[in-house]
């Protein structure tokens, strides 16, 4: 690979031909090296990325990844793969080519991802074990759709870890009663902790609320957007999921309160969001409070369980409170089932009836 130094300046640069995606034959030209060496590996990469097949090094590769699949992540979801990708597998297979990873590779590098510990000196849970495997899985799926690999040497291998179902907690209307009581002596917290537990919506959600987003002649919030910190910087994503966008309705009471909290802030903006805290004050505040009302301390996200728990309590079904919280009504059939009465006898009696109507 040649670099040629441009006299005048003392900067080195590359020009050379490839093979384009069409199979046409294209120049390329690159200034502005410091050294030639800097010159002669930009070359060697571009051409490697142009050629792209699976006797790449899987670090290449990685690069090639990120550029394919970021465009199409909320920049949150990208950060966590990433801090895998660099930190849990890229350690063990960068100088690997591609198409020489094994599934004994793989295995051995199992064995080594599970003598790692936290920053507390305990092994990694069970859960992010399965999510460190999934992610290798994903390289290597995206390889095959797209550059051409032959095989998932870690499908063949088999999962490490396994699912670990968080326990799910929440509180009765008169615990949280006694915990937004204490609450009543900060304006903020109060009327957030309202939102959260009266309306189901998620902490991301609440921290992006507008005064835009109300609608008090029709009663309703609109959840169309999310509120994320990355890089020390205030980020508006889309929600979670498609399903994540929509219109609940809001209880009288909160409707009057949420009015009252907005006219606190009279030089706001129909976009300026009304709840300018962060996640960590929200968490803070949660122990405060649940210390000074004497009831257990349960997640922010554990006050969505509680009011799913709630609308369960009172009757209503799977798909309507779906469509409350934003979930597919299959998640919270599966979810939620053990706080659903059992039909079990119901249903043993109707078939009995049958039976004997056809005997």
């Amino acid at each position: 690979m040649a670099a040629f130094k441009n006299e005048k300046n003392g900067t080195w640069y590359v020009q050379f031909r490839y093979t384009d995606w069409k199979g046409e034959r294209q120049q390329k030209l690159k200034r502005g090296f410091a050294t030639k060496r800097e010159a002669q590996e930009w070359e060697r990469a571009f051409l490697t990325e142009k050629k792209a097949d699976v006797t790449m090094p899987f670090k290449t590769f990685a690069e090639l990844y990120e550029k394919d699949v970021r465009p199409k992540l909320k920049e949150n979801t990208w950060l966590t793969k990433e801090h895998i990708i660099k930190t849990k597998i890229l350690p063990y297979f960068d100088q690997k080519r591609l198409c020489d990873i094994t599934a004994k590779d793989v295995i051995t590098w199992q064995n080594e991802i599970r003598k790692e510990t936290n920053s507390s000196g305990k092994n990694l849970s069970q859960g992010y074990l399965k999510t460190i495997h999934n992610q290798l899985s994903a390289l290597f799926n995206h390889a095959i759709r797209i550059y051409g690999l032959k095989l998932n040497p870690a499908a063949t291998v088999g999962n490490m870890g396994k699912e670990e179902r968080k326990e799910m907690d929440f509180w009765t209307v008169e615990e949280y009663t006694k915990f937004s009581n204490e609450m009543m002596d900060k304006p903020v917290s109060y009327y957030a902790f309202q939102m959260l537990y009266w309306c189901g919506i998620r902490e991301g959600e609440l921290l992006a609320l507008t005064a835009g987003d109300f609608d008090f002649k029709n009663k309703t919030v609109t959840i169309n957007k999310s509120y994320q910190r990355l890089h020390g910087e205030d980020v508006i994503t889309p929600p979670k999921t498609a399903k994540s966008n929509r219109t609940i309705k809001m209880p009288n009471f909160l409707c009057e309160e949420m009015q009252e909290y907005i006219t606190m802030f009279y030089s706001a903006g129909e976009n300026d969001r009304i709840f300018p805290i962060s996640k960590s004050y929200l968490h803070h505040e949660m122990t405060r409070g649940s210390e000074a009302a004497g009831v257990k301390r349960i997640r922010i996200h554990d006050l969505r369980h509680s009011h799913v728990s709630l609308l369960i309590d009172q009757g209503y079904q799977a798909v309507a409170i779906a469509d409350r919280v934003g979930h597919e009504s299959i998640d919270i059939t599966y979810r939620y089932a053990h706080l659903y009465p059992s039909k079990q006898n119901e249903m043993v009696n109707t078939l009995d009836e049958i039976w004997k109507g056809e005997k």
